[in-house]
């Protein structure tokens, strides 16, 4: 739960603050399409610059063979001699690649963006021991300043600065440059990301440069599929607004205004996501911790249904409470807010399929784990290339509802021949069922209900009776679940 907590709250913190302030302050949606163009590359670039050593790490280091030292000090070797390169790259070819995203005249944003993968990079593996060695505190608190330290920095360049710039202190802040608003958001970023990195500075101490090569490529072997895995879950998450870019109108400026809407509305899903994601974090290393029990399979099962009864309770309380949430957005963006719906489920098959597939992890079948997420990006990609030029922005949040919904579907139907798992799909199911049901009662209601603070007594009670149905059908297996050591 620590584990889990210390990424939800600062992406809590990040949400809040990202999502909410910048979409008041970036009154042209364009400026706020190129922030989430951007973060969507480098979310996949920091996925082939850690190459999945990371998991590979949590295999290695782990279990009656594993040995921490000898992993902690090949990946992370590893990752540095890479980053070196790529980044270096990445640098040589910075007006190339800032042409190639349409943003010719910034090439700036390419060497921020190459220091902050190659920072984060970097920092990935001494983050994963803290968690192997079950030190949470340290941990949370690192991440946690990460995220309050580029707030604070984004809030001193975006208001504090040209206060001070308003009344006459501009002599102290000479560097400032008010038509950079969204750069000072990347420079805040890369700065937070640099003072993290020294602080862990004690942890890469701990390398042994004298390299085990055939460990190394034993590790590398494991961890490559999984970025392919990686990579396509980037692809599903986050990679429809560099398409909506390029494919959805006639220009790239109407393209980014169009993709700033679309993405702040599937902001508020990341809600979800976050739930999802976190509950995935903690539950990871519990899953290989856990494989030498003899009731593995059960507790796996267990941790599934649990999911998929508080994924359930999150879904429908983010619907219900739509009205409220609609305000963390700026007036400026909140069209496309019916998505919600479409993607709030689609991460709730997104966090069965992190339960259902643990098998191929467990196994060593990384390969197969590949092979289904790719399968997912493929359709993610169909999908939205072929009909977001057709019906707009709402065809990337099909996309990944249909992506999420057959990776699931064939993580479950394949771990059955390899790791059987004895999953109650009946209460899966029911949970699911149930909290479409009561926001189907939602959507019926209010139609009659004109005001919101009337739509929102009458959802509250709606969620109460929810709560109600749910105690005393699920009572009993949650003491159970509570009870198991």
């Amino acid at each position: 739960m620590i584990y889990g907590m210390s990424y939800i709250l600062p992406r809590v913190l990040h949400y809040v603050i990202f999502t909410f302030y910048l979409t008041y302050k970036f009154t042209a949606q364009e400026d706020y399409g190129i922030y989430l163009d951007l973060y969507a590359y480098a979310a996949i670039l920091l996925v082939l610059y850690k190459y999945g050593m990371e998991t590979s790490f949590f295999r290695f280091a782990t279990g009656k063979s594993g040995d921490l030292e000898k992993s902690f000090s090949a990946s992370t070797t590893s990752i540095l001699t890479t980053t070196l390169i790529f980044t270096g790259l990445f640098v040589l070819m910075a007006d190339e690649i800032a042409a190639w995203l349409y943003y010719p005249d910034k090439q700036e944003y390419i060497y921020w963006f190459a220091a902050i993968i190659g920072i984060d990079a970097i920092s990935s593996i001494p983050f994963a021991r803290y968690r192997l060695e079950k030190r949470p505190i340290r941990f949370a608190v690192y991440k946690i300043f990460n995220t309050i330290f580029t707030i604070i920095l984004v809030v001193f360049f975006l208001d504090i600065c040209p206060y001070m710039m308003d009344n006459g202190y501009g002599e102290y802040i000479t560097f400032y440059n008010p038509d950079l608003q969204l750069d000072y958001v990347f420079i805040s970023n890369l700065i937070a990301s640099a003072a993290v990195l020294i602080l862990l500075v004690p942890q890469f101490m701990k390398i042994n440069l004298k390299l085990d090569f055939s460990f190394w490529k034993k590790m590398m072997w494991y961890g490559l599929p999984l970025t392919l895995v990686a990579a396509s879950g980037v692809i599903n998450q986050s990679f429809s607004i560099p398409i909506i870019k390029y494919i959805y109108g006639s220009g790239i400026q109407e393209n980014l205004i169009a993709a700033g809407i679309y993405g702040a509305a599937a902001k508020l899903a990341l809600i979800m996501n976050l739930f999802t994601v976190a509950f995935n974090y903690a539950a990871e290393p519990f899953f290989f911790s856990s494989s030498d029990r003899k009731d593995s399979p059960e507790l796996y099962a267990v941790t599934a249904r649990a999911f998929a009864l508080f994924g359930s309770i999150f879904f429908l309380g983010v619907l219900l409470y739509k009205d409220i949430f609609v305000l963390f957005l700026g007036p400026n963006y909140r069209a496309d807010t019916y998505v919600l719906p479409i993607l709030l489920m689609s991460y709730i098959f997104l966090g069965l399929y992190y339960n259902i597939s643990i098998w191929y992890k467990l196994k060593d079948k990384t390969s197969i784990g590949a092979f289904i997420s790719i399968g997912g990006a493929i359709i993610t990609l169909l999908i939205n290339f072929i009909f977001i030029p057709k019906i707009g922005t709402i065809a990337a949040a099909w996309a990944s509802f249909f992506c999420y919904a057959s990776m699931m579907v064939a993580g479950y139907l394949i771990g059955k021949r390899f790791f059987p798992i004895p999953y109650n799909i009946g209460r899966i199911s029911y949970y699911i069922l149930l909290s479409l049901l009561f926001y189907w009662i939602n959507l019926l209601v209010r139609e009659y209900l004109p005001e919101v603070w009337e739509i929102l007594i009458f959802n509250t009670f709606l969620f109460a009776l929810y709560f109600l149905i749910l105690f005393k059908t699920e009572n009993n297996w949650l003491r159970k679940v509570v009870a198991i050591k």
